[in-house]
């Protein structure tokens, strides 16, 4: 864990008294809303707490395994001019660039073929001039056969013209003879990046230094929601305690709020099921290239032909000192009950490292630093890409989820989003009206008519009732007399 952190398993007691904010989640999006709001003019620590509640670790999931490309051809456009911007406003600050690896770079899409490659590729370098303006230091390859395919078109990269079948002088780590066609997707005015991981924990450091002590961060394993009958309104949370040294395995805390936040990703819908966000396993490698030649900084999007009808895709980002590799996405295995249990499979991370070794001989000649899996967040509706930002259809439960691949990009702006609203009641920044997580889906709850009316008359000994979303939504498939409790 970090030494700038300590962690509960039991709230201090110290919201007590105050306006007390929960924010659900320690990656990239939970920590930005956190270092936002303690930046916000509004905010006295001496009338505001948060609660930071985390199951595992910060930055345990994608937040700490993303590439971390910043783009301003990103999506959604409501919020990516804002996150830029403030990407660059933030290095400004704290010397992004020594702090968490910021630098401006430039971004290309790069379509070959690699099927006439075996997996035993001759090391022995030969400089050939390739008349393209760049260098090819790689292995002897038999020449290249063209494919008469169009670009691959994503919802992440959108061409911009510009070179078309010539590799950039200094993009001399990757072999030309196998490239029939390079394109411009992006140039340093328009694409950056960062090491997430990095900068996670040192927004983090930052929100809790600026906080005075009005902030605290709990371990925990958040599984239901609670909310009050009578207003309608979230009320709080219920976690178990995970950190070992507690000895409280197995109790459930009730912790109490005035506004919720959920910042968990693709954890959401295992709190709030009937939420379409979903997670798509991506596997990532890290790479010390070969030492002898520096790479220069390129994000690179590709598509190399493996076979009559086969292709892959790995996008290669190049760090100051290591080169982060990721592959295409899978729903083998759903999401698992925290970052912790993520499967990682090492024979997809070894692939990566073979298919990107076939275009670079400067990576094949490195070694992998790290091989890792993560989840993206997924919204699972036709008509957006998410994400969802902003109150939803139930009092004081706020949602700022599914960001896809884009989260790191997006995460300052949704941060300050979030804080003007938690704080404002109206967002300034931007125009979120499209990203409403209640146009998307019902946050209210299912409850069986007999328990529902118990909780109405008080025999259960209480006039405000505590219920499990999770467990109370999970019994709408039952055949049960029902009630929707209209929460508006």
């Amino acid at each position: 864990m970090s030494d700038y952190l300590k962690f509960l398993s039991k709230p201090s007691g110290r919201h007590e008294s105050k306006h007390h904010i929960i924010i659900v989640g320690a990656g990239i999006i939970g920590v930005c809303t956190a270092y936002y709001l303690v930046q916000h003019p509004k905010y006295d620590p001496e009338k505001y707490h948060i609660t930071i509640v985390e199951s595992k670790r910060v930055a345990g999931g994608a937040s700490g395994k993303a590439g971390g490309l910043l783009a301003l051809w990103a999506f959604p456009e409501q919020i990516v001019s804002l996150s830029f911007n403030l990407h660059q406003e933030l290095s400004n600050e704290y010397n992004g660039a020594e702090e968490w690896g910021y630098r401006r770079l430039t971004t290309v899409s790069l379509e070959g073929d690699i099927s006439h490659l075996g997996d035993e590729i001759d090391d022995e370098e030969e400089e050939e001039d390739t008349g393209n303006g760049s260098t090819n230091i790689g292995c002897k390859t038999k020449p290249t056969i063209t494919v008469d395919k169009p670009p691959k078109k994503t919802a992440r990269t959108r061409s911009t013209g510009g070179l078309r079948n010539r590799l950039p002088v200094n993009l001399n780590w990757i072999n030309s003879a196998l490239i029939d066609n390079c394109s411009t997707l992006g140039g340093t005015d328009t694409t950056a990046q960062v090491h997430p991981y990095k900068f996670t924990n040192f927004l983090l450091k930052k929100a809790i230094e600026y906080s005075k002590g009005s902030i605290e961060f709990v371990l925990g394993k958040v599984n239901e929601i609670t909310y009050s009958f009578e207003t309608g309104s979230a009320t709080g949370i219920k976690y178990q305690p995970t950190s070992f040294k507690s000895g409280a395995e197995g109790e459930t805390v009730t912790l109490n709020a005035d506004q919720i936040v959920m910042a968990v990703g693709p954890w959401t819908s295992k709190i709030l099921p009937d939420c379409p966000i979903s997670g798509l396993r991506a596997h990532s490698i890290t790479i010390s290239p070969f030492k002898d030649q520096p790479v220069s900084p390129y994000a690179i999007f590709t598509e190399f032909k493996t076979g009559p009808y086969s292709y892959i895709s790995p996008e290669i980002y190049a760090r100051s000192d290591e080169v982060y590799v990721c592959g295409e996405g899978d729903s083998a295995v759903d999401v698992p009950e925290t970052t912790d249990d993520v499967e990682v499979v090492k024979s997809k991370c070894d692939e990566l490292f073979k298919q990107v070794g076939k275009v670079s001989p400067n990576l094949r000649k490195g070694h992998i630093l790290k091989r890792q899996a993560c989840y993206l967040p997924v919204l699972d509706v036709p008509s957006s890409s998410g994400p969802l930002i902003g109150e939803t259809n139930v009092g004081n439960l706020f949602l700022a989820s599914g960001h896809s691949c884009w989260g790191i990009n997006n995460a300052p702006g949704t941060g300050k989003i979030m804080s003007e609203l938690l704080l404002d009641g109206e967002v300034k920044s931007a125009d979120i009206s499209s990203l409403d997580p209640s146009l998307y889906f019902d946050a209210s709850v299912l409850v069986d008519e007999e328990e529902y009316e118990d909780a109405e008359s008080g025999e259960e000994g209480e006039e405000e009732a505590d219920i499990d979303y999770g467990k109370r939504s999970r019994t709408a498939s039952q055949d049960l007399p029902k009630r929707r409790v209209s929460i508006l």
